[in-house]
């Protein structure tokens, strides 16, 4: 009856551990600092006719930015205590 009991507590756990979300809330502040970043860029890009230094240089810097480093930074985010509980 025990190994059951163990049987059945273990998988408790694992589909306790398979329903935890893997995002926390310093990942949801990166990833909204992110969009912000975005919508930042894309008021550049809007900014003053095409050939305007605003609209050609730095509006894509910024776009890359957000696009390339904050948003998977958000994503992939982990504390290192975290980690160490794994």
């Amino acid at each position: 009856m025990k190994k059951q009991d163990i049987k059945k507590k273990k998988q408790a756990a694992r589909a306790n551990k398979a329903l935890e979300w893997p995002l926390k809330k310093e990942n949801y502040l990166l990833f909204f600092t992110g969009l912000f970043v975005l919508i930042v860029g894309y008021i550049f890009l809007a900014q003053g006719p095409w050939d305007s230094f605003w609209s050609r240089t730095l509006a894509p810097i910024i776009l890359v930015i957000g696009y390339c480093v904050v948003i998977p930074i958000a994503l992939f985010y982990e504390k290192k205590q975290d980690k160490e509980k794994k």
